[in-house]
């Protein structure tokens, strides 16, 4: 449901011709992880496995980041090359953040 929310909320807001709600989706949830992974120990392993895989698992979308890579490199290839430049930098980057500021 947050998921089909961010991509209502990019429609409504942003250019459609590109996957914006996506895009935020895997750099929130990059971020929400990386907080996740400070502050949920070994010793909280369903938790983890409840917030990471349940939760987050849902909430970001890797297979519809890999469909719309694809869509996006058969009308351009520049377009496909910088959604996957600017998806793993901003969610990775976002991941290491949220790890620090989970700290």
């Amino acid at each position: 449901m947050a998921r089909y929310g961010v991509g209502l909320a990019a429609a409504r807001w942003l250019d459609l011709g590109f996957p914006w709600g996506t895009l935020a989706v895997n750099v929130i949830g990059g971020l929400a992880m990386g907080l996740l992974a400070a502050r949920v120990g070994p010793e909280q392993e369903n938790l983890r496995l409840l917030l990471g895989v349940g939760l987050l698992g849902g909430f970001t979308t890797f297979s519809a980041f890999s469909l719309e890579t694809v869509r996006l490199m058969q009308q351009a290839h520049a377009h496909g090359a910088l959604y996957i430049a600017a998806s793993l930098i901003l969610s990775v980057g976002a991941c290491w953040a949220g790890m620090i500021l989970g700290r």
